[in-house]
């Protein structure tokens, strides 16, 4: 299943790099690739999308669904 969520406070690949590990860390997500021009990350995988925004923002950055 592919989920995307908003994400803002991304500024340069090190913002979508930190964005991208920190959703990758989170049980049931097999990939992720954020965008900060877009201002949203897609992610794979059957991960909760709570549990996806609580990890974008222990990285600092602000996340909705």
């Amino acid at each position: 299943m592919t989920t995307t969520i908003t994400v803002t406070g991304m500024s340069c690949g090190h913002c979508e790099q930190t964005v991208t590990d920190a959703l990758e860390s989170v049980d049931g997500v097999r990939s992720a690739t954020a965008d900060n021009e877009a201002d949203e990350a897609e992610i794979e995988g059957d991960a909760p999308v709570g549990d996806l925004i609580a990890a974008v923002e222990a990285a600092g950055y602000e996340a909705s669904a």
